[in-house]
């Protein structure tokens, strides 16, 4: 299969593509925005992912990648 297995850190959410994009939809349907219901709130997430994300996806390149450091373990 030819695969190359790497050492993770058990929590390392700047190394997890998925953790990058909730980064991004925090900022664009969150933003320290308070929702008095949950019907809202899931609306805002709803619209993220299907009018915002969509709009914003050509620029997503630079923060959701697969470009990490590999560093040696230490001896």
């Amino acid at each position: 299969l030819n695969i190359t297995l790497h050492y993770l850190p058990p929590y390392s959410p700047n190394l997890n593509p998925i953790e990058r994009l909730w980064k991004v939809m925090n900022k664009h349907a969150r933003n320290g925005q308070y929702f008095a219901t949950t019907k809202e709130f899931r609306r805002k997430i709803t619209d993220f992912f299907s009018i915002t994300l969509p709009d914003i996806a050509d620029t997503l390149g630079d923060t959701i990648n697969d470009n990490f450091q590999k560093l040696k373990p230490a001896v």
